[in-house]
Formats: structure tokens, C-alpha cells, sequence
């Protein structure tokens, strides 16, 4: 399931996420939704999160 649909994406949902630094490489950082940060219902890049962990990145994928 990709994270570019905001409704999908919850606190406490777990993700793989890519970081700004990451976007080249397309490195993947797992973790738990801490805070929803996109505003919007849709974004095509992925809805921008904070991992518990403190990283901010684009939901790529979510982790059943």
C-alpha cells in the first residue's frame, strides 16, 4: 500500500519512509507515525510525516 492518500496514513500507523537526503538514493527509514504533517487529502510525492523516532519524510510505503 503506497502513502499518498492522507486518510491511510494515522499516529501510530507503521511506515517506510524516504528523507529529503534520501530522495536520490531512494533509502527507506522504517518507523511509527508520531504526526501527520501534510495537510492536504492527496499529495503524489507521499504524505509527509514524523517517525517517533524524530525523522521527517515522505510515506513510500505502509506496513501492515
Amino acid at each position: 500500500m503506497n502513502g499518498t492518500n492522507r486518510k491511510t496514513v494515522k499516529k501510530g500507523t507503521h511506515v517506510k519512509v524516504v528523507k529529503k537526503e534520501d530522495q536520490h538514493s531512494g533509502t527507506l527509514t522504517e518507523g511509527i507515525v508520531q504526526d501527520v504533517l501534510t495537510r492536504s487529502a492527496v499529495h503524489p510525492h507521499g504524505i509527509k510525516v514524523r517517525l517517533s523516532s524524530g525523522v521527517v519524510g515522505r510515506v513510500k510505503e505502509i506496513i501492515p
